[in-house]
């Protein structure tokens, strides 16, 4: 009997959007406390395209590859000791990261420690923008940082995947939020909570009102302004690769945040998601077979939020890729 078959999105070199083509491949089977996911739903992150041109391409070993980590869909199928979930469960997750998970594709494979239930009433498109973007933001805060209620927070590219969820989780934590947007997007970040909204366009100095105790950098331009803006001992947290040792003369607390999948963290996402008090704004959803598209999109920079691939409707019906 021939193994069953799945659409995927590959890459066969390293390159630009245009380098995704969707195949067909074998269906993944699940092994030893994994379960296999009906796919419904992919976030796309900058991890994606990069990952794509080459820049962290030791994370491929052989082409073939299959991007994606993000995932959203229904168990349906699970391996030997996996007593977490059942089959027709909706979950949500970060398979593996940072090493391949093979997302952009119909069926993917996933440790159960790297997943968790899906609340009634959030849709996949808005789980799939979850996972990536909402732990690094996590362990940004609440890891690296050791937030504490009361202080004061600066959250850099606050309308990005990162950024919007940094200043919900941040405000929920009894923080001042202060947040840095283009004009265009000042509304929506003072939606989301931020005590006040600083114009990236402007010195930023002169808007802040005095030192803050946290920075989350989420884009990584104007490191030294940000740090500039911090007080003696406050904590600089950067999700790219800033010279953390030039921000430890100063006297300040530097981390970058590798985000690592953590199935209790993912616990606490999903509480919040299900009792609405954390947003996961989707800037625009793509099917699969559009994952060019998707990633063109999302690389020219200035999304509201996350942009999705869709692989499934809410209904369940395939989409045009499946």
């Amino acid at each position: 009997m021939s193994q069953p078959e799945m659409a995927a999105v590959v890459i066969d070199a390293f390159g630009g959007p245009e380098v995704l083509r969707l195949t067909r491949s074998p269906r993944p089977q699940p092994g030893p406390g994994e379960v296999q996911i009906k796919v419904h739903a992919v976030g796309v992150n900058p991890a994606d395209w990069k990952t794509r041109q080459g820049h962290v391409g030791a994370l491929i070993s052989q082409f073939p590859a299959v991007l994606g980590w993000d995932v959203a869909g229904t168990v349906s199928g699970a391996g030997p000791g996996v007593h977490a979930f059942a089959v027709g469960d909706r979950v949500f997750g970060l398979p593996a990261f940072p090493q391949p998970a093979n997302t952009y594709a119909e069926y993917v494979t996933a440790h159960v420690n790297e997943l968790a239930a899906l609340p009634d009433g959030v849709t996949f498109p808005v789980a799939a923008g979850a996972p990536l973007a909402a732990l690094t933001a996590w362990q940004a805060l609440f890891e690296a940082a050791k937030l504490r209620g009361g202080q004061r927070v600066l959250v850099n590219a606050a309308a990005g995947g990162v950024g919007h969820i940094a200043v919900q989780l941040a405000r929920g934590a009894g923080a001042e939020v202060l947040a840095i947007a283009s004009p265009r997007n000042r509304s929506f970040v003072e939606g989301l909570g931020a005590t006040q909204v600083l114009d990236y366009s402007r010195e930023l100095a002169v808007q802040v009102g005095g030192p803050v105790d946290v920075v989350i950098d989420a884009h990584g331009e104007a490191e030294d302004e940000l740090a500039e803006l911090l007080r003696p001992g406050g904590t600089f947290v950067s999700i790219v690769s800033p010279d953390l040792e030039r921000f430890r003369a100063r006297g300040l607390i530097a981390y970058i945040v590798f985000v690592h999948p953590e199935g209790r963290q993912l616990d606490r996402v999903a509480e919040l998601l299900g009792r609405g008090d954390l947003l996961i704004n989707i800037d625009r959803t793509f099917p699969l077979d559009q994952a060019a598209d998707a990633h063109a999109y999302a690389e020219r920079g200035h999304t509201r939020g996350k942009v999705v691939l869709e692989v499934l409707t809410e209904d369940g019906n395939p989409d045009s890729a499946a």
